[in-house]
């Protein structure tokens, strides 16, 4: 019985243990793997013509969810001093003590290493690109001490599948994928800048730096101009892919969205800014659908 009972007792922490690695990854809010999935699966799309690779796929699909989950784990370190500070943060498994800092690096290397164990499927060149995707995962986390554009760096981490997924289906990284790379890095400071608009009162009481920070009352107004330059540079994907009718009609919905989030910015009232950061999901998928409706009519 006491045997029994003992096992039942490890089995507990056991699962709690999990649980906090659950949140730790943060696979609890699977907007971080959307927003970072959708330009994967463009760019994916558009190297194949609308026919990827099945193995390219689930390798891709895959290392987003893995690096999604590591890039969470190392900016929760990063921020393991910062994030008590925050009423919105105070409670993440690192900051409230329930994981510690050791645990959550090797974390870190485990989801690493697991997603560089996929990417030896792939060919040698997406390999190589590999190792930058996981410098730019670590890089983006520690910026906010030193930038006020760390939202940069975000949007290049999260762009880095664009050239690797190019390179995993065709084994070169023509113009439009560095067009996609630069549309990827775009919205991320769009979105992110919005997501940083919710925390901007608290941030500046710490010393956290941001876009939202920097661009201080200019952040509406340059924030659509991020979007107008986005959608832009989305058109020009459309010609230079030969895209199709269903493609534009997505570009067009796109942009209704980006009106539709500086409605829910203009007064920067948290809650709002925070929607429409979770509202660019949306815009991600339109424009995947609009992708694949091309390829496929």
């Amino acid at each position: 019985m006491k045997n029994h009972l003992t096992k039942g007792t490890d089995w507990l922490k056991v699962k709690e243990r999990l649980y906090q690695y659950y949140l730790l990854t943060r696979l609890n809010k699977p907007i971080g793997i959307f927003l970072l999935l959708w330009p994967t699966l463009w760019a994916l799309w558009i190297a194949s013509e609308g026919k990827p690779d099945m193995l390219v796929l689930t390798v891709f699909v895959s290392g987003v969810v893995l690096m999604r989950s590591a890039g969470c784990v190392i900016n929760d370190y990063a921020d393991r001093k910062i994030d008590p500070k925050v009423n919105r943060t105070k409670d993440r498994p690192i900051a409230s003590g329930k994981v510690s800092s050791d645990e959550a690096l090797l974390l870190f290397f485990a989801l690493c290493l697991s997603a560089f164990l996929l990417v030896l499927a792939m060919n040698t060149f997406t390999i190589v690109l590999s190792f930058g995707g996981v410098f730019l995962a670590a890089l983006y986390p520690f910026m906010k001490r030193y930038t006020h554009m760390p939202q940069i760096v975000l949007g290049m981490a999260f762009g880095w599948a664009v050239p690797m997924a190019f390179a995993a289906q065709t084994d070169s990284v023509p113009k439009i994928a560095w067009l996609l790379y630069v549309i990827t890095v775009l919205w991320s400071v769009i979105y992110d800048t919005m997501y940083a608009m919710a925390d901007r009162e608290e941030d500046l009481k710490i010393g956290v730096k941001s876009t939202a920070i920097l661009f201080a009352d200019a952040d509406r107004s340059i924030i659509g101009v991020l979007q107008l330059m986005m959608l832009f540079a989305l058109y020009l994907v459309g010609v230079q892919a030969q895209l199709g009718g269903g493609y534009y009609t997505a570009l067009v919905i796109s942009a209704l969205l980006m009106l539709y989030h500086q409605y829910l910015i203009r007064s920067r009232e948290p809650t709002l800014c925070i929607k429409a950061f979770l509202n660019n999901n949306w815009v991600g998928l339109v424009l995947f659908a609009g992708i694949f409706i091309s390829y496929s009519a």
